[in-house]
């Protein structure tokens, strides 16, 4: 059945070429990511506060705006509608009366990685594909394993050799075909490139197809909501590829085009440690692409990206927004991922310890104020890193 999606198109982030609906596409000719376009006016007449209000399923509920035709092809699991807790303990300590935590960790998989692979896999789904590869640093390819497990769609996940071992085992637990490489996610993804050519496998890879952001841009849709549509005045994220902050961009951009908010818009702040910081360093250059970053090192996987697809969409809208792009030491992030499950109760993986750091850091700059409304991102569950955190804290 048509479960009203208004898409009619996609565009080229970077050179603006259209394409139609309904194809099976990758990255744009001239290798840049692809965007989904919708007719909002459209989805404006049916996705309104109230019907928000009164749907479940998840981030299935903005059914107007994500690219899936079919509800049959809908793969459930539960991901979305995750939790905003405000900050009982840390907030106070750091002098700010507003931080708040997104938490992602409760998703289906132990990530935020959920939203996008249950869009993709459910768009490859309808395209009707039958072998799915990702490049991986743990989560995506644990979510992909999940959702072609149950789409019945073969999964082949590559990920770093000296990847948390939670990560191996969930991959395999849910029948995915398993291929450990010696080195970063971009060797993965070298050697995700070469099986897909040799073997007809369909890349995943993030920002290399269309959907997985569509998926992701549905945690600004929830913010909206959850904030009663007056939004953050800052959002504090970990950035790898960036999917999700690219996403909810976007989100806040077709929100505002469909009349439930005006102009304002968060900072976006992008985060990284200082063993891999492509982005921050660009940002700091000035520049609107960023330079593969040599010998990467942290033992966030999910941030250990040394290049980025995306780059320069993370930079537009870091910029246009008037955030920043920051990188903290790795020993912060250990030290904000242990206080955060000590004095908020909540167990997370160490991408959640870098942005707390980075909100500790620019307050101490006073970037954010004592009243600014703050949104620290908790991407994954810490469970996924046990062997980060083994031995004494």
């Amino acid at each position: 059945m048509n479960t009203g999606s208004t898409i009619t198109g996609l565009h080229c982030g970077w050179c603006d070429k259209k394409y139609g609906p309904g194809q099976v596409l990758n990255l744009c000719t001239c290798g840049k990511p692809l965007l989904v376009d919708y007719d909002l006016k459209s989805a404006a007449t049916m996705l309104t506060r109230e019907t928000m209000a009164e749907r479940n399923g998840g981030m299935w509920k903005y059914r107007e705006v994500l690219p899936l035709l079919d509800d049959r092809h809908m793969l459930y699991l539960g991901e979305g509608d995750t939790p905003l807790h405000r900050s009982r303990s840390i907030g106070q300590e750091l002098g700010l009366s507003q931080l708040f935590f997104k938490d992602e960790s409760v998703n289906p998989t132990g990530s935020f990685k959920a939203r996008g692979l249950s869009m993709a896999v459910s768009m490859a789904h309808e395209l009707g594909l039958k072998k799915l590869i990702i490049p991986t640093a743990g989560n995506a390819g644990s979510a992909l394993a999940a959702y072609c497990a149950a789409a019945g769609i073969e999964s082949c996940v590559i990920m770093p050799e000296d990847s948390p071992s939670p990560f191996k085992i969930d991959g395999r637990i849910h029948g995915a075909r398993i291929e450990y490489v010696d080195g970063t996610i971009a060797d993965c993804g070298k050697r995700a490139a070469q099986l897909a050519e040799e073997e007809g496998w369909f890349s995943v890879a993030t920002l290399k197809e269309p959907y997985r952001i569509e998926g992701k841009k549905t945690m600004g849709y929830e913010l909206a909501e959850q904030f009663d549509y007056s939004l953050p005045d800052v959002i504090v994220y970990p950035t790898g590829g960036g999917t999700g902050l690219i996403g909810m961009w976007k989100a806040f951009a077709e929100l505002e085009e469909m009349g439930l908010f005006g102009s304002f818009r968060p900072r976006m702040v992008s985060v990284q440690t200082e063993g891999c910081a492509p982005i921050t360093r660009a940002f700091e250059q000035g520049v609107e692409l960023a330079e593969a970053w040599e010998g990467a090192t942290t033992c966030a996987s999910g941030i250990r990206v040394p290049s980025a697809v995306g780059d320069f969409l993370i930079l537009r809208a870091v910029r246009e927004s008037g955030g920043e792009a920051i990188s903290v030491t790795e020993q912060a992030m250990l030290d904000f991922t242990h206080l955060l499950a000590s004095k908020e109760g909540i167990f997370a993986a160490p991408e959640a310890g870098a942005t707390l750091a980075a909100v500790a850091k620019l307050t101490e700059s006073g970037f954010i104020c004592p009243d600014d409304r703050v949104v620290s991102f908790i991407t994954g569950s810490g469970y996924k890193y046990l062997d980060v955190f083994e031995g004494p804290a």
